[in-house]
């Protein structure tokens, strides 16, 4: 059982220095503790999958603004207001 500890103090230390960050609890209900778990993989920490987890959401939020169609026009459009404002 000894060992079983260590290797754990270790395992988690380690992560500790590969963050190099302070560590704080926040408080979750058991039911997204659950949910959250569904993401990881076994031996993830809830920090890996969460930075995971945002780090998608990131890149999805940036996908949807520059894939957005809400308010665009075509190119054609676009050329043919751009001739009518700047004839020669």
């Amino acid at each position: 059982m000894e060992k079983f500890l260590s290797y754990n103090f270790y395992n988690n230390y380690k992560r500790y220095n590969t963050y190099n960050m302070e560590i704080t609890t926040i408080a979750i209900t058991k039911d997204i503790k659950e949910k959250i778990k569904e993401f990881g993989s076994k031996g993830e920490s809830y920090t890996e999958i969460i930075e995971r987890l945002i780090k998608s959401a990131k890149e999805r939020q940036l996908h949807d603004l520059l894939f957005d169609e809400e308010d665009t026009i075509s190119i054609e459009e676009a050329l043919s207001n751009a001739k009518k404002r700047w004839q020669k």
